[in-house]
């Protein structure tokens, strides 16, 4: 799928978001990576095996307006 060395990374390995991003859509909010994972801007994926993993950003506490 990706011509860069390593040739290929595993979409469940750690390092896998070494993958570089082949089409950017940043007005629908998702990247297709090299390996076929598409990353969504919220943080969330969807691997190329159909897998699921859930946006993993760190939420602040809210703010109340005064």
């Amino acid at each position: 799928m990706c011509s860069h060395q390593p040739s290929r990374t595993i979409s469940d390995s750690p390092d896998h978001h070494t993958a570089v991003i082949v089409a950017a859509h940043p007005e629908q909010g998702w990247s297709l990576l090299c390996d076929g994972t598409i990353v969504f801007d919220d943080t969330g994926e969807l691997l190329p095996d159909g897998q699921v993993v859930d946006p993993h950003r760190i939420l602040g506490p809210l703010a109340v307006a005064a």
